[in-house]
């Protein structure tokens, strides 16, 4: 029997992150360094009133939002104000920036939530039909301008947004699978499935406002993946409403019957179609979870070590380690703010299971750690884990105090990771300084792999009179740096529209056709998110 959240989720900030009552000014520690390291004296340009954000005007034909309407009823289908704004924009820096200039945002003409796949089915005929342009909508966390189709060949443009469908529909005790519709967020997700003895593993940053939809299609990583992997690896089944009909994907654990098409689902980001159903892998609800805190001598020695760990084992759950400078900035350790910096290189790691075999590999990790010349720092791994999903909110507080703050994420094998690292980072430093933005550029890394790693990049230097080109310039040349190392030009958050001129670069013009023919052939009109991932 279906089961659904007892309670209505909380509704996202609108112009930051997270809940608008828990947003927090600067620490004072971390505001002195920001004046005297980078040169931020100045006042960032606050929201305005959400009533006041000037939104394009609605063209959808009314006859047309009538027949939407008719399919999941009036109710269901919204173009007043609020929430076309709601609807508008993700959560990148340029989307923020861009919500607080003043300037004029392209939004959806109407919102409609659809109650279950039949509706979504519908929906995307009658859009097709009528040339509509559809944005399908899950938490609204896209941090790669996921939500800016261009709908300009279209006579309007429609947000799919899928709350309402957002039930865990059955689990598989024996198989350890569970059926879960796309709109459930991470925290209701692992709330129904904790009931019944099990979890997902699923943690992302993103996790407490993003949705098991939003995970599917971006291929998330969560802050465990070293224990759970990734989201696509979750993924045994799919069902999928698209404009030229359903796909229904997976029916065993592995098959030799031809290509898989569920990867060509995973990570397509609503432009070949809407999950409307997920059958996903789940995993006891862990008895004991134990995060630590390892200081070692440096990056590279540290990712030696956490090669190792992640190669030979015992690999934790939650592996991640800190550059120098992320260190230094305490930004691994929110609650340490202006309480002075962490020697060496922050590694946290965590392990999550039964009791005992948490306890044996946490010692046989410990030893390892010690055997590298590693020190266990009190109270880190705690304060880590208690802060994990706050790190969105500082951003919100700096971009309020005139710093521009984004982020740059890829991965590489192991081998390449050094100079991809040292790359990245100089092209970063180097673009910034020399626009008259001198930056610090910090790093960890977040997910390992027996082959590599990933990298995560977060920059944080004064804003200029037009801080959107300022940060376009530096991500640019971080991505011609990446492609230059061999390393991927996003890890887990996706294309989007911030990576979509690199991504031919990626997996080459034939693979892009290969692409755009498969698109066709499920969205013959093109009206699934245009201009996201693919170029119109």
């Amino acid at each position: 029997m279906a089961t659904r959240p007892d309670h209505p989720p909380p509704e996202i900030s609108w112009s930051g992150w997270g809940d608008p009552a828990l947003a927090a000014p600067l620490p004072e520690g971390l505001g002195t360094v920001l004046r005297q390291a980078l040169g931020i004296a100045g006042h960032g340009r606050p929201a305005p009133p959400l009533q006041e954000l000037r939104l394009t005007p609605a063209r959808l034909p009314a006859a047309i939002a009538a027949e939407l309407a008719d399919i999941v009823g009036s109710s269901h289908a919204r173009e007043d104000h609020e929430t076309r704004a709601r609807h508008a924009r993700g959560k990148s820096t340029i989307d923020l920036l861009e919500l607080r200039g003043g300037e004029l945002i392209d939004a959806p003409d109407l919102v409609i939530t659809p109650a279950g796949h039949d509706e979504v089915q519908a929906v995307l005929e009658l859009c097709r039909t009528r040339r509509v342009a559809v944005t399908p909508f899950g938490g609204g966390t896209s941090v790669v301008g996921g939500l800016r189709a261009d709908a300009s060949a279209f006579v309007g443009t429609v947000a799919l947004d899928l709350r309402r469908m957002n039930a865990l529909i059955s689990v598989d005790d024996e198989s350890r699978l569970a059926v879960l519709e796309p709109g459930l967020r991470g925290p209701e997700a692992e709330a129904l499935l904790g009931a019944r003895g099990w979890t997902l593993g699923h943690f992302p940053q993103s996790f407490e406002y993003a949705t098991l939809g939003g995970f599917a299609a971006a291929r998330s990583s969560g802050q465990s993946s070293a224990g759970y992997g990734r989201f696509d690896d979750r993924v045994l089944a799919l069902r999928v409403a698209t404009p030229a009909g359903t796909l229904e994907l997976g029916r065993a654990p592995k098959s030799a019957a031809g290509p898989d098409l569920r990867q060509l689902v995973l990570g397509s980001e609503g432009t070949l179609g809407v999950i409307t159903s997920l059958t996903l892998a789940v995993d006891p609800a862990p008895e004991e979870r134990v995060y630590q805190g390892w200081t070692l001598p440096s990056f590279a020695e540290g990712t030696t070590v956490v090669r190792a760990l992640a190669q030979d084992g015992p690999r934790p759950t939650v592996l991640r380690l800190s550059d120098e400078a992320e260190t230094a900035m305490s930004l691994a350790r929110p609650d340490a703010l202006g309480g002075g910096p962490v020697p060496g290189c922050l590694a946290i790691v965590g392990w999550e299971g039964r009791f005992e075999e948490v306890e044996r590999r946490r010692r046989v990790t410990a030893e390892r750690l010690l055997a590298a010349g590693a020190e266990a720092v009190p109270g880190a791994g705690e304060d880590w884990a208690a802060g994990r999903y706050r790190g969105p909110y500082l951003r919100d507080a700096l971009l309020d105090a005139g710093a521009l703050v984004e982020t740059v994420e890829t991965a590489a094998f192991w081998s390449a990771l050094p100079r991809l690292y040292a790359t990245v980072g100089a092209a970063l430093l180097d673009t910034l300084r020399d626009a008259g933005s001198p930056p610090a550029v910090l790093c960890h890394i977040s997910h390992v792999y027996p082959s590599g790693a990933s990298l995560y990049f977060t920059v944080a230097c004064a804003q200029l009179e037009d801080p959107i080109a300022q940060w376009q310039a530096a991500k640019a040349a971080a991505g011609e740096a990446i492609v230059a190392v061999g390393g991927s030009i996003t890890h887990h958050h996706g294309v989007g529209t911030d990576h979509r001129g690199l991504y031919p670069r990626e997996v080459g013009a034939l693979g892009l056709d290969v692409l755009r023919a498969v698109k066709r052939a499920l969205d013959p009109t093109g009206i699934l998110n245009p201009g996201i991932l693919l170029e119109r």
